[in-house]
């Protein structure tokens, strides 16, 4: 096969490598994609955010059916198991797949399938599921390979009893006790996910708190509520052995602890998939977590390779990685464009009920003696809260108290993703920017989104 030539090649068709293909259709550069996997979408799509959010929506409808006065003497929901709601899923991955396949074709971005791996600066080689290797080449190249479940070589992932993140997607039983191993974001959404499903859960975290990334406040109101739906929390425990048996898999930790349970769910960090790029032919290496250091443009130590997404480390979302496969692409048509952003990015979990924020938190600006203030609204007293039922949670809106500015908005509740995006706005406008705007907005009522009006007056209200 004749070596064919592009502007842009770009490694992985996740949402970072969809990000950079996009960006660079649109500008009319001759671009195409490489996908080792089936079908375009990547790990988001297939093994991650896609299946677990599907998955996770269905273990919430049954949780709401459960609860619900109404329903429940119907029995209705009883009867579904993991397995059962799992399957739920599959037409989700089906449609994302086919909408991202149209918008490939309709953007004339050729997919290529197969394994790449660099020759040098310029030049991939693919290896298809069949047939023989062969070779394209670019001006650019933009590696968005994504990562995978990080695998200690102790532990024995073949035992169907050890799961990770994308295996436990394939777990075909309904478990009546699950250990998690790891309390970071993936960890706790899962111990969401079965201790509504009504599993016996224990979640194991190395560190002293959970998600210390976030508003202590948040965090610890996620900590309280697992607790009262049943989870066990075990801090500052560090792994020792993992023995897995016939009927069940016992995790035994350094302080002398053995936790049993049905299934072991190791959640305990990722691993940049770099293994078989082979970076060393253009002299490039990655960290001890398989991710490639970049500056602020995404660019590597080699100029006209870029690297995106979970393979260039944090924040390792999928919504960050499209934007930054985008700026990736902006950057390759206008150098002189300035460094990404973060700080305006979002971050969204999804337990339940979710978390969501923005901007800065308390301790942050602490740490940076600004002053500040806090305005919070409690959902169990907003009117649609009580109509759903959903009044778990609260909107924290923190703000400077000599300009006003808005600096930070966490939320704790359900549909708490979308509620931080009207924060996220006013933060991101320089003539919006005061908290004053949410006290002279007019909020439909009754909604969710008027906690914003109510969480304002009650932090002006502590202004001296």
């Amino acid at each position: 096969m004749k070596m064919q030539k592009f502007d842009v090649l770009v490694i992985g068709s996740g949402p970072a490598g969809e990000g950079a293909a996009m960006m660079a259709a649109k500008n009319r550069l001759k671009v195409a994609l490489i996908e080792r996997h089936f079908e375009v979408g990547g790990g988001c799509t297939h093994w991650g955010t896609i299946p677990s959010k599907a998955l996770r929506h269905a273990v919430k409808v049954l949780h709401d059916l459960k609860r619900n006065p109404l329903l429940r003497e119907q029995h209705l929901s009883s009867r579904l198991t993991y397995p059962q709601l799992l399957a739920s899923a599959a037409n989700v991955i089906d449609l994302q797949v086919a909408s991202r396949r149209r918008s490939y074709d309709r953007n004339r971005v050729p997919i290529f399938g197969g394994e790449a791996r660099l020759l040098d600066a310029h030049t991939l080689q693919v290896q298809p599921g069949a047939g023989k290797p062969y070779r394209l080449s670019a001006k650019h190249i933009v590696i968005a390979a994504g990562s995978r479940p990080y695998h200690p070589p102790d532990v024995d992932f073949t035992h169907p009893r050890v799961r990770d993140s994308d295996s436990i997607l394939r777990y075909a039983e309904h478990p009546f006790s699950v250990t998690i191993y790891g309390a970071g974001v993936i960890g706790c959404e899962y111990a969401s996910i079965f201790i509504n499903l009504g599993a016996k859960v224990t979640l194991v975290n190395t560190h002293d708190r959970l998600l210390s990334f976030l508003d202590d406040e948040i965090a610890e109101a996620l900590s309280y509520h697992l607790r009262e739906q049943g989870c066990v929390i075990r801090h500052n425990e560090e792994f020792e052995a993992v023995e897995a048996r016939e009927h069940d898999v016992l995790l035994h930790l350094t302080s002398g602890r053995r936790i049993k349970s049905d299934v072991l769910l190791w959640a305990n960090g990722r691993t940049g998939a770099s293994q078989t790029l082979q970076l060393s032919a253009v002299g490039l290496e990655s960290n001890l977590r398989g991710q490639i250091p970049v500056n602020g443009h995404y660019q590597t130590a080699v100029p006209n390779i870029y690297a995106v997404g979970d393979i260039a480390g944090p924040p390792a979302l999928a919504s960050a990685a499209y934007v930054q496969g985008s700026h990736a692409v902006q950057h390759i048509l206008d150098p002189a464009i300035e460094p990404h952003c973060l700080e305006m990015i979002p971050s969204g979990i999804y337990t339940i009920p979710e978390i969501s924020s923005v901007g800065k938190s308390e301790r942050e600006l602490q740490e940076l003696k600004a002053p500040y203030e806090v305005g919070h609204c409690a959902f169990k007293n907003l009117a649609r809260a009580q109509m759903t039922d959903e009044r778990v949670g609260m909107l924290k809106i923190i703000f400077h108290a000599e300009n006003l500015q808005v600096l930070g908005v966490h939320c704790f509740g359900d549909n708490a993703s979308e509620i931080v995006h009207i924060g996220q706005t006013v933060m991101a406008s320089s003539e919006l920017n005061d908290v004053r705007y949410f006290t002279r907005t007019t909020f439909n009522y009754p909604t969710m989104a008027e906690a914003y009006r109510v969480a304002a007056y009650n932090g002006l209200n502590r202004l001296s």
